[in-house]
Order: C-alpha cells, then sequence, then structure tokens
C-alpha cells in the first residue's frame, strides 16, 4: 500500500509545495523567449495543481502557460479537470465547441473559480448566512458524482464549514452522502467520529473511527477511541463500554452499500428476488466491480469482513487496493 499511500496524499492539498512549484513556473515564465522555458514552465505549474489544487493562482497559472503554448487541447484538458474537481458537469464544455479557448479560457476559468470558489472559507462567506443557499447546495450534494478524490476532499471541506456554524445533523447527512461515494476520505470518517463521540453517540463514532482506521491503518483513531472510552469514569465509577455487536456493525454498512449503490441496480435485484432467482453476496460484489461501483462493493465486503468471513476480509484488500489504483 506504500505507493497508493502516497498517491492518496498527493490528492490532499499541500499548500507549500504548490507554492513552491508555481512559483518556479512563474520564474520560467518571466524568460520565456524560448519554447523549452516555456515547457518547464508547464510541467512546474502542473505540479503546482497536483499539490494544491485548491490554490485558484495554480489553475490560473497552468492556463495562462497553455493559452501561451496555443494548447486548445490542453486548456480544454483543464478546465474538464477543475470541472471535475467543483462536482461541474464537463459535459457543459461541449456546449462551447466553437468558442476560442485560447481567447476565452482565462475568462471561463475566472468565471467558474468567482461563482465556485475552491478556498472553503470563500465559499462559506458567500453561502452560510443564507438558508436558501444551504438547502441548494445541500440538494446539489445529494446529486453530484463525488468520486473523485479531490471533489470529495474539498466538498468535505464544505460541510466541515457547514458544521463548525452549527448544523451538525445535516453535516452528519451530507458526510454520509459523501462517504458513500468515496470511502477512503478518511479525513471525513474521523471528523464524523469526533462529532459523533462529542454528542455522545458512541457507537456511531466507533463506526466512523473504525472505517478511518481501515482506510488508514497508521492512523490508529479507533484504537484511541478504544481507550478512551475505556478510562471514562463518571462519578469515580468506570462506565461500562463495549464495542458494537457484530449485528450493529453489518447494519451500519448496509445502510452506507445502500448510499452507494445505485437505485436502478437495487431495483434489478428486487426484481430477481420476486422471480426467485437468488444472487448471492459474493456475485452481489462482483457485479458491483464489474459496474466500477468500488464503494457499494467495499462497504458490501466490509459486511462479510465484520462477520468474520475470510473471504470477505480478502475481498476487501483487493477492493481498498482498486479503489487506490483509482486515484
Amino acid at each position: 500500500m506504500a505507493n497508493s499511500d502516497i498517491r492518496e496524499k498527493l490528492q490532499h492539498p499541500r499548500r507549500s509545495l504548490g507554492n513552491r512549484h508555481r512559483s518556479q513556473a512563474e520564474k520560467f515564465l518571466k524568460i520565456s523567449n524560448e519554447d523549452a522555458n516555456l515547457s518547464w514552465a508547464e510541467q512546474s505549474a502542473q505540479q503546482a495543481v497536483l499539490y494544491d489544487f485548491t490554490n485558484p493562482d495554480n489553475w490560473v497559472t497552468l492556463t495562462k502557460i497553455k493559452i501561451l503554448r496555443n494548447d486548445k487541447v490542453g486548456i480544454r484538458a483543464v478546465l474538464e479537470e477543475l470541472f471535475t474537481i467543483l462536482g461541474r458537469d464537463p459535459e457543459l464544455l461541449n456546449q462551447l465547441k466553437n468558442i476560442d479557448l485560447t481567447h476565452n479560457g482565462m475568462d471561463l476559468l475566472s468565471a467558474g473559480l468567482n461563482v465556485d470558489p475552491l478556498d472553503p472559507d470563500k465559499w462559506a462567506k458567500d453561502v452560510l448566512d443564507n438558508k436558501e443557499k444551504i438547502q441548494i447546495f445541500s440538494e446539489r450534494v445529494k446529486s453530484l458524482d463525488l468520486r473523485d478524490v479531490r471533489a470529495n476532499v474539498l466538498f468535505s471541506r464544505r460541510i466541515e464549514r457547514l458544521r463548525d456554524n452549527g448544523d451538525e445533523n445535516l453535516f452528519i447527512h451530507l458526510s454520509r452522502i459523501i462517504l458513500a461515494q468515496r470511502p477512503s476520505n478518511h479525513e471525513t470518517w474521523n471528523e464524523l467520529g469526533k462529532l459523533h463521540e462529542r454528542r455522545g453517540e458512541y457507537d456511531d463514532a466507533w463506526f466512523c473511527y473504525d472505517q478511518a482506521q481501515t482506510y488508514f491503518p497508521t492512523l490508529p483513531v479507533r484504537d484511541r477511541y478504544k481507550l478512551r472510552m475505556e478510562a471514562k469514569m463518571d462519578g469515580g465509577d468506570i462506565i461500562p463500554w463495549k464495542e458494537p455487536i457484530v449485528k450493529n456493525r453489518v447494519d451500519f454498512l448496509k445502510k452506507m452499500e445502500n448510499m452507494a449503490t445505485p437505485r436502478n441496480y437495487v431495483e434489478n435485484l428486487e426484481e430477481l428476488k420476486s422471480k426467485g432467482t437468488n444472487i448471492d453476496i459474493y456475485q452481489r460484489i462482483n457485479d458491483l466491480r464489474a459496474q466500477n461501483n468500488l464503494s457499494g462493493a467495499f462497504f458490501l465486503s466490509r459486511q462479510l469482513a465484520a462477520e468474520g468471513d475470510e473471504r470477505g476480509i480478502k475481498l476487501v484488500k483487493e477492493i481498498m487496493e482498486e479503489m487506490s489504483d483509482e486515484i
């Protein structure tokens, strides 16, 4: 998992490295009298976006270089990437086929960033004081494809601002929608676990910490939580606490699986059952993997693993590897 861990970390914003690479790109731009310098500038700008996709300056610098190189295909690719991260439909760019992106690409980029800021704090300033905008955002999250790890991280940061603004229930609801699409987002599992723990919802906290540690075992949040719970005192007495029973763990994973599974697949499954056709759980996992619904397959496999099924434990590891390779 070492290489996949590195890839995963690269998708989380690293501001200092992003700034360093953008600064390097800007230096090459100043001496861009030769195409070789523009090429070096482009490579540095791409690294800046890779390390910190939340900084709009990195996107602006990369787009500027693409325009200078008259790279219409490259400009479109940059806009498509940004649209994906913002949860916008990249197909919208097909409406711009007749537009010269070397002249209008920067305007399109700027418009997208102004309407939908990458900085979660800027986004929060525009949204949090407006109930209608919060409602629109909530409905939008329910309809978005947030499997892209960067989009998942971005929207996770936004809903954290909702939580910090006092809307804890909406945070819980939306975080589960986001996590259903990208269960490897251990940061949000951890944040959700901390909220449940603070609210005294101890089993729910354990479920979340368990998910976080499953995907990021070097951060033992579940183990630390268990130690905290075992050490809790109430009037001098230790509060008895046990890990949630297997049935409750499986029920939680079933809920997450249902959220991660398209409605048409569930309907087809119910139709087959009504006709007397029984599809075992392993076949369902294979079907979900074949449909590239790795999140649904992951939660279904974890149900088996929670019950001690050796094949299920193996499947969890395989699917985690596949999800890492998606990045």
